[in-house]
């Protein structure tokens, strides 16, 4: 595919016949790949049936956008259903796009929000094969999605036009495309890798991220991964065989219990009963994937060959099975067996381990933990490019890691809510290809939170937006702009920034993201207890710093701001604002008063519909603006 210049606006495309608009999105397939034999090229090739891949896929094809996506195996949503971390972690009250739609979509299964609050440790339970049901049923839904299972991609390059080729490996086929953009949402970042884009694995040193958890110096260890179980009372004794290497002194300590003596984490015990139910799920089943000397495994397979990664996930399966052994037997519940009805898979084990940590790849821009705790005192502005919202705190998992080095101590670091920018999921200098999943620009540290299913979910979202426009305006991804695919992650009911007290249905939601995303009004981070929030509080009087930043954004010079800012005030700057824009004539808002204050509710509706700032101005990855 040639790399174009600029990106047309999506928009003046709406009105198009629909007839026209297939038309067009049949040349478009065209330009971007040849035809084989049977099908044609798609547009978007997505590697990885996960959680954000199928988000991305799922993007792509509500956009008008055809796209294939690859699995290895025979299920789809990742973490959430082949992985087994059926328990999900944060975003309870910001349902953002897709998210909002699986989480609704469960609650439509099982019949309410109530039914899905069976376990202690989360809001959010299923059955990982429910919601590897919902997922396919979502994207049947799709008639431009194309899915092929059991298949692995071999090999990535792109030709001396730029354009990708791409070969895949099915049980009995050679698959080769060449779409024009390639969205790599694998568990690891592998597409990313055979790519040659620069990646980290591991912890970054203080002196690389200027984060004051960061380690001194910079090492190469990865959080611990998971091989979950799910266990289900069958009514009679189903204990297992003794698993090979099992030592029960690694999960002596797991509970509360006659055994344990000497915990590794005495601060943080719990009762036998507590540890079981924490992962209560619907249907009787219990999700176990327990971090206190549970079942998490050690072993950095990252960049490990793939009989590596098969010597070590057949170790950490003994971890697992240990663990099971241990709880039938050492904790007196032999009724509790691995559940028949769930995995499809010989040792009735999920498909393969949950990650936390994957590589990181060098994108346009690096999201750290400064970006998170002070967004507005940041060289690069990027809360203007936000497109994802996370609420979960920092929480890594390091406890079987058996090296000397000390790490940093992050178990539910608090952190305001956040908006994750656009720069994090494009490679720098590298056309035509978009990462997902836990593979994007972030630090380690902030791993620790944007690894999080609703975020991950978010960002898959984000990423089928970017490579859908790209497509449609037949331009380079990272030509895309920013504004543009905010905008596509609003109508698709998601959230640039994780405003709690206005939510989406809300006349004030759009202008008050549109506002946020512009830095005009900012909202208030903050931690309460367990809860990472933001508030906008729409209700408050708009301020003199508020008004300067109107000005400033325009670059308009501010006159002097009184002390209390009145009606009279705002109008002054819309109306000085919208002439220099050649805007002819200024509405006022319903329940204007010259000689009163504005709430920043009406003040953000009224400056939205009248100056547009969120899309008059452009602004780069970075979020500097761009007049």
């Amino acid at each position: 595919m040639m790399t174009l210049m600029i990106c047309t606006n999506d928009h003046v495309r709406q009105w198009l016949p629909s007839r026209l608009v297939l038309h067009l999105m049949a040349v478009l397939v065209l330009l971007c790949g040849q035809l084989h034999a049977f099908a044609a090229d798609p547009a978007v090739l997505v590697v990885g049936g996960g959680t954000s891949g199928v988000a991305a896929a799922l993007q792509c094809a509500r956009m008008g956008v055809p796209v294939t996506l690859l699995e290895h195996t025979t299920w789809l949503g990742g973490m959430l259903a082949q992985a087994g971390v059926s328990a999900v972690d944060g975003n309870y009250r910001l349902p953002a796009g897709l998210w909002g739609e699986f989480r609704d979509e469960l609650v439509n299964h099982y019949g309410s929000l109530e039914a899905l609050q069976t376990g202690w440790v989360s809001q959010v339970m299923f059955e990982p094969h429910v919601g590897d049901s919902i997922f396919k049923a979502m994207v049947a839904r799709e008639p431009l999605i194309t899915v092929h299972y059991l298949t692995r991609v071999d090999h990535l390059s792109r030709d001396r036009k730029g354009r990708w080729h791409v070969t895949a490996l099915s049980q009995h086929d050679t698959l080769r495309f060449q779409p024009c953009v390639v969205v790599d949402a694998t568990e690891l970042g592998d597409v990313a890798r055979m790519a040659g884009v620069p990646y980290d694995v591991g912890l970054e040193s203080r002196s690389v991220t200027g984060e004051d958890m960061a380690p001194d110096q910079a090492l190469p260890i990865v959080q611990d991964m998971t091989y979950v179980a799910i266990l289900q009372d069958v009514g009679h004794d189903a204990t297992i065989a003794r698993p090979e290497g099992y030592d029960a002194s690694l999960y002596r300590c797991s509970a509360i219990n006659d055994g344990c003596t000497q915990p590794t984490q005495p601060g943080r015990m719990w009762s036998v009963d507590k540890m079981i139910t924490y992962g209560r799920l619907p249907g009787g089943k219990y999700m176990i994937n327990w971090p206190i000397e549970g079942n998490d495994y050690y072993n950095n397979v990252v960049d490990a060959t793939a009989a590596q990664r098969e010597l070590a996930y057949e170790q950490a399966k003994r971890v697992t099975l240990g663990f099971v052994y241990f709880i039938q037997t050492e904790l007196g519940y032999r009724n509790l067996a691995l559940s028949p009805d769930e995995y499809p898979t010989a040792d009735r084990l999920p498909w393969y381990p949950y990650h936390r940590e994957s590589r990181r790849i060098h994108g346009l821009v690096r999201f750290t933990a400064q970006h998170i705790t002070a967004p507005f005192d940041q060289p690069q502005p990027l809360y203007r490019t936000t497109i994802a919202v996370g609420d979960y705190p920092v929480d890594q998992h390091h406890d079987r890691y058996q090296g000397s080095e000390p790490l940093p101590d992050l178990h539910f670091h608090p952190v305001p809510s956040y908006g994750l920018p656009l720069g994090t999921l494009i490679p720098a200098g590298f056309d035509n290809l978009v990462v997902a999943e836990k593979s994007i620009s972030v630090s380690n540290v902030v791993n620790g939170t944007t690894r999080l299913q609703p975020v991950v979910m978010q960002t898959g979202t984000a990423a089928g937006a970017l490579a859908a426009l790209a497509v449609k305006g037949r331009c380079a991804v990272d030509h895309v702009p920013v504004r543009s695919v905010q905008q596509a992650v609003l109508d698709a009911g998601g959230y640039l920034l994780p405003y709690l007290d206005v939510q989406r249905g809300d006349s004030l939601f759009v202008p008050l993201q549109h506002l946020g995303a512009t830095g005009i009004i900012r909202g208030e981070g903050r931690t309460e207890g367990w809860s990472n929030e933001t508030w906008v509080h729409p209700e408050r009087e708009v301020t003199a710093g508020e008004l300067c930043r109107l000005y400033e954004y325009y670059g308009v010079a501010v006159p002097p701001m009184p002390r209390q800012v009145l009606g009279r005030d705002l109008r002054l700057a819309v109306d000085v604002i919208a002439h220099r824009q050649g805007v002819a004539h200024v509405a006022l808002p319903q329940g204007y008063d010259d000689d009163s204050p504005m709430s920043r509710g009406l003040f953000a509706l009224w400056v939205d519909h009248v100056l547009d700032p969120f899309t008059s101005i452009a602004v780069d990855h970075n979020g500097n603006l761009r007049p």
